[in-house]
């Protein structure tokens, strides 16, 4: 006699198959998106009465911490559909991970370089900002890489 768990068991796991390198992509873009939209929502964004369109003006911060502008959003939001896009393939993915973490680690140079109190400051980044590009940009070039060596031996 079959009860609800044989039923549970049998049930096919999305990611099933799915190739590990497009789960870190969709993974990723996810993210993005739910980064993207957050700093639309006060609260989440404090002192979001001083969200402006880009520059660094723009006295919102995700979190308390990291400085978001509309601008900056809209890429959060952007960098999630497109690697949402391209994690549909195996290929596409490695690209969304590899390119992607290159793009964040040129912005991070970036935040290194420009004056965070200048009109060149467009984005806005902050310090808080500047950590967390390195750190992206490093994780996302890594998970490209390591699911690709992880998918040959599969």
């Amino acid at each position: 006699m079959a009860g609800p768990m044989a039923h549970a068991r049998a049930r096919r796991n999305p990611a099933d198959g799915r190739a590990p390198v497009r789960r870190a992509a969709a993974t990723a873009a996810v993210v993005f998106l739910l980064v993207g939209a957050l700093g639309f929502l006060p609260g989440i964004t404090s002192d979001y009465a001083d969200l402006r369109l880009a520059g660094h003006r723009s006295g919102a911060r995700l979190f308390g911490v990291f400085q978001v502008s509309v601008l900056h959003n809209l890429v959060h939001l952007a960098f999630g559909v497109a690697g949402l896009a391209l994690a549909r393939t195996v290929a596409g993915a490695r690209a969304f991970l590899i390119g992607g973490g290159a793009v964040y680690l040129v912005l991070w140079l970036y935040g290194i370089a420009v004056d965070h109190a200048s009109a060149g400051n467009f984005l806005p980044v902050n310090r808080a900002d500047d950590w967390l590009h390195l750190g992206l940009g490093l994780a996302m070039i890594g998970l490209g890489l390591v699911t690709r060596r992880a998918g040959r031996r599969g």
